[in-house]
């Protein structure tokens, strides 16, 4: 935007780095005796997903390691292409190899756009070697890539970039005279420097085109200076060119999961702060408050249970609360029920008992209802002794009765068992209680 020689072209795509030495962060993939160099020392590249957030280097990952090899670069877009266009690089491909000797990379931007008929198209192209694939995804490819063409390619994960590391990319670009914006001489402080860097949130892209508008601004604020023109580039720069930052999210994929998985585990960890953090930090992105609502209501029951039974309670009003007032108001009933999660008792009690219960039914089969245990609402049900020998408890003391209410094969089981924090400490204690007595009558009933 700003370099006269380069008009059209935005500031992230000039400087753009050329080598695997100009390339900055990725520390776990990059570097003496990392993945990419001994790839590239070994003159063979293998296909590859390149999965990371946006902005993170994966498009110039791919042109670098392409250049490092004799083969051909074709770039695709899964947004803007199919399968039409898929077969007329596989043709020029092997016109290619069979005329040139060449290679071919085939990047796909954005792999995870494909469906799976269309993925399956790559299938034995790859196989065969006609072209290594590099595809290139903000999605997990655990889920957005076919199991085959996953297993035929290395998985590298790229991270979001760390501020020290935007930071000096910003540097950079202000310093360049070639591609980036040196010719006008202009700084950052160190105030707006970092928060260009926190705006950034880990992606380049954005952070390299907020600071292109930034310097837009400043240039056009100097056309019409009357004293000497400021080089200096501020906060108030800074904030103008971003306007608002938007946080890395997606609804349906990974950051989305992610943070409700975090969120989840504060609660049970049962920090007040972690898990307000991750509230707000799913309410800022966009997320349904609903949805949150209905995690909460599970979690009440999974996590906290019987030791405090007013947890499903609460979680419950709190989506009616929201009904009620919606946004922004409807936030504060969230954070109550968050706050209140985190800090009531946890049990586990009533999932393990959901999941030891499930876990006989479909090992035992379809057991038979113990006869005393059917209703008898006819004669002949009676004739066949249906509700025969039931006791009726009310009739008893502490209307307890010792009779079997599972089936003979697993009488003996037990699948519910309270701790001793919060309330279910008591329902603990009154179950000792009332096996104890149970187990005197019986005791008293053989000897008479």
């Amino acid at each position: 935007m700003i370099n006269k020689t380069a008009s059209n072209i935005p500031l992230a795509e000039r400087m753009r780095p050329q080598s695997l030495d100009d390339f900055v962060g990725q520390k776990e993939i990059m570097g003496e005796g990392k993945l990419l160099q001994s790839v590239l020392e070994s003159g063979t590249l293998p296909s590859l997903i390149l999965w990371g957030p946006p902005g993170t280097g994966k498009t110039t990952l791919a042109k670098i390691l392409a250049r490092a090899t004799t083969a051909d670069f074709v770039y695709f877009s899964a947004v803007l292409s199919g399968v039409k266009e898929v077969r007329k690089i596989v043709t020029q491909a092997e016109k290619r190899r069979e005329k040139e000797q060449r290679g071919t990379i085939f990047f796909i931007d954005e792999i995870h756009r494909f469906n799976k008929s269309q993925q399956d198209a790559f299938l034995p192209h790859v196989e065969s070697g006609l072209f290594t694939l590099i595809g290139a995804t903000t999605e997990n490819p655990s889920f957005m890539v076919i199991a085959p063409l996953l297993s035929r390619c290395k998985v590298l994960v790229l991270h979001p970039f760390c501020k020290e590391e935007l930071a000096n990319i910003f540097k950079k670009a202000l310093k360049d005279d070639e591609n980036g914006l040196g010719t006008y001489d202009f700084s950052f402080t160190d105030e707006s420097l970092e928060l260009l860097s926190s705006y950034a949130d880990g992606d380049a892209r954005k952070g390299l085109n907020t600071l292109d508008i930034a310097a837009t601004l400043l240039l056009h604020r100097n056309k019409s200076a009357i004293e000497k023109p400021e080089n200096l580039i501020t906060v108030a720069d800074i904030q103008e060119a971003a306007q608002q930052s938007t946080l890395r999210y997606d609804k349906d994929g990974d950051e989305h999961y992610n943070t409700i998985s975090a969120l989840h585990k504060s609660l049970r960890d049962s920090d007040p702060d972690g898990s307000l953090y991750w509230l707000y930090r799913m309410l800022e992105s966009g997320e349904d408050p609903l949805y949150i609502c209905r995690r909460l209501i599970r979690f009440a029951s999974e996590d906290v249970g019987l030791a405090d039974p007013q947890a499903l309670t609460h979680t419950i009003s709190c989506r009616d609360a929201y009904h009620t007032l919606g946004l922004p108001e409807g936030k504060l009933a969230l954070a109550q029920a968050v706050v209140y999660l985190a800090t009531a008792p946890k049990s586990n009690a009533i999932y393990s008992a959901e999941r030891n219960v499930l876990q006989c039914i479909r090992k035992s089969g379809t057991l038979a209802v113990p006869m005393h245990l059917r209703n008898a609402p006819t004669k002949l049900m009676k004739e066949l002794d249906y509700g025969k020998g039931y006791k009726y408890a009310h009739d008893t003391d502490e209307a307890l009765v010792a009779q079997d209410h599972l089936p003979g094969a697993i009488k003996e089981q037990h699948f519910y068992s309270p701790t001793n924090r919060g309330y279910e400490s008591r329902i603990k204690d009154r179950l000792q209680k009332w096996r104890i007595i149970l187990q005197q009558r019986q005791k008293h009933a053989k000897k008479n």
